[in-house]
């Protein structure tokens, strides 16, 4: 099952039900070389969901001090597919190895080219 490091909205219980139908269970990790930011959210169901106008976004540094907590969930593919629904044109999905080793994907900044 493809793990999804979480650092934000989908960390909370009434997105995860409105993405996934179920709560999901995880665990705390760290993510090195990124730092957190800000995107405006304009999306109306993204809005409705989250309750938010601001969400966190991941920018990457490369510097191994900057360090990133969140958590670890496993998904289904089907549920992969559904967390790419939710978050908006402003952030890409991404692999990346954890603090503890772990191989996932985030959700980051789109780098520009």
């Amino acid at each position: 099952m493809p793990k999804l490091f979480s650092y934000g909205t989908l960390q909370q219980k009434n997105v995860q039900l409105a993405n996934f139908g179920r709560e999901l269970s995880g665990s705390k990790d760290t993510l090195q070389g990124y730092i957190v930011g800000e995107v405006e959210i304009t999306d109306e169901r993204v809005l409705r969901e989250s309750g938010k106008a601001f969400h966190p976004i991941l920018r990457y540094t490369g510097n191994l001090a900057d360090e990133v907590a969140g958590t670890v969930f496993e998904l289904t593919d089907a549920e992969l597919t559904q967390a790419d629904d939710y978050e908006v044109d402003a952030y890409q999905r991404v692999s990346a190895r954890l603090k503890s080793g772990t191989e996932c994907w985030i959700y980051a900044a789109v780098q520009p080219c």
